[in-house]
């Protein structure tokens, strides 16, 4: 009976130890996924904050952005509110919006997904521009929803301006401009 309680430990011990070799520091690393892509450093030009003032379908108004990394620069998060006054017959407005941009593993372009106090959600793809310039956010065509586009383009390291293009279900490709605005850096780089 003693036998078999130590020659029963032993394999046990024996089982334990192969286990423990198995599972030492390489093989746990070559079992962990590869290390997330951070963003480029090309994002690094819209942190900070911003104001600016535009107009469109809504009416005239102003607001403000922010752009921040987060995540050890693993996501941006944009912060946006807009102020629209009372006009004619339309009430006043305000507009809040986050967006989070993050990479696309081993592809050039950029994913997002925005969320607003109105409930809406887009998903985009961002690409930007070779010389750096233009950034521009689209949204895949769905059969009977709208489709989107948000383009940001550099007039200097201060300013840039903003749009943001609706194209009617089924009409792919076909944007027409919503509202459009101008944005003057107010803190950060």
């Amino acid at each position: 009976m003693q036998r078999i309680i130590i020659t029963t430990t032993l394999f046990f011990c024996a089982l334990a130890h192969a286990q423990s070799q198995e599972d030492g520091p390489d093989s746990r690393a070559a079992k962990r996924p590869p290390a997330p892509t951070k963003l480029g450093a090309k994002w690094g030009v819209l942190i900070g904050d911003w104001s600016g003032e535009g107009g469109g379908n809504p009416g005239s108004g102003s607001g403000t952005s922010s752009f921040q990394f987060d995540l050890q620069q693993q996501v941006l998060v944009r912060r946006s509110h807009s102020e629209y006054p009372a006009a004619g017959n339309r009430p006043a407005t305000v507009h809040d919006d986050l967006m989070v941009i993050y990479p696309d593993s081993g592809n050039e372009q950029s994913r997002a997904i925005y969320f607003d106090n109105e409930g809406h959600v887009i998903n985009y793809s961002a690409t930007w521009s070779a010389g750096g310039d233009v950034v521009t956010f689209v949204s895949k065509a769905t059969p009977g929803t709208p489709q989107f586009r948000l383009v940001y383009k550099k007039v200097d390291d201060q300013t840039w301006t903003i749009s943001f293009e609706m194209a009617p279900p089924g009409q792919p490709e076909a944007f027409k401009p919503y509202v459009s605005g101008r944005l003057r850096r107010t803190s950060g780089k």
